[in-house]
């Protein structure tokens, strides 16, 4: 049956028929045969082109790239027919899913993030388009995921800069800024409490730092932003030890 299938499937490629070709391809997609769909499908395009069917022989190659899991492909065949037919029958899936491709293909936060900048441009026009369709509430959950992982990327740099403390520089205020700045280009991030015990970190190890004319000041700084954290995080993991930080600053001031 397996030869027979091949067999089959070789006769097809060198078949003359586009008609044939066209529906065993729709079969093959339909069977999950993503491969043979695609194949079949790119060999009629040229003829279809033109007609009422190559916006459907189009949109297939698309979805079979997706079933391939071909997401950078697939994102070009639908990228294609977005700016081959604005106003086609398959408008809003193509739309959607030229962001889902990209969102799918969005590397590890550590990595360059430029796909995953793509993609919220990509969903951002979506659902600008199409606020109720039903595609936006998973258009808006990836999204918020894309910008949860940018955020991420800001977490991981904070925390070097923190690591590297003193070295060659303060770089705790490099990582105090970058918290600061995260938290301002991305309010609904769920890594908040994280920047947040950061940012407080930063300040008391500036403050144990600093020069004697600048201790104080820093001291006062780093006690309103314990003030903060604790009222903002009341049951944090991070909470006792937000109050030895506390502790250590109360001291510092009574002392001075």
């Amino acid at each position: 049956m397996v030869l027979s299938g091949c067999g089959e499937y070789q006769k097809l490629l060198k078949s003359r028929d586009p008609e044939l070709k066209y529906n065993k391809a729709i079969e093959y997609f339909n069977q999950k045969q993503y491969t043979k769909a695609q194949t079949l499908f790119d060999d009629v395009s040229t003829y279809y082109k033109g007609t009422e069917r190559s916006e459907d022989v189009l949109c297939y190659l698309a979805r079979s790239y997706m079933g391939m899991k071909s997401y950078s492909s697939a994102g070009d065949y639908y990228e294609a027919y977005i700016r081959n037919y604005p106003k086609g029958k398959y408008i809003l899936e193509a739309r959607y899913q030229v962001a889902h491709c990209n969102y799918l293909e969005s590397p590890d936060p550590r990595l360059d993030q430029e796909i995953t900048h793509k993609a919220i441009d990509y969903y951002t026009q979506f659902v600008e388009l199409y606020p109720e369709s039903q595609y936006a509430e998973q258009a808006y959950s990836e999204m918020n995921e894309m910008y949860d992982k940018l955020a991420r990327k800001e977490l991981y740099s904070a925390q070097l800069y923190y690591n590297l403390g003193s070295y060659l520089g303060n770089n705790y205020l490099s990582c105090e800024i970058i918290a600061k700045n995260a938290l301002k280009n991305y309010p609904s991030n769920k890594y908040q409490e994280e920047f947040a015990w950061l940012i407080l970190q930063a300040k008391y190890q500036q403050t144990v730092n600093s020069l004697v004319d600048k201790k104080l000041e820093r001291a006062r700084d780093t006690q309103d932003e314990y003030y903060s954290f604790v009222t903002e995080y009341p049951d944090s993991k991070h909470r006792k030890d937000a109050e030895k930080i506390n502790k250590e600053i109360l001291k510092l001031l009574k002392d001075n």
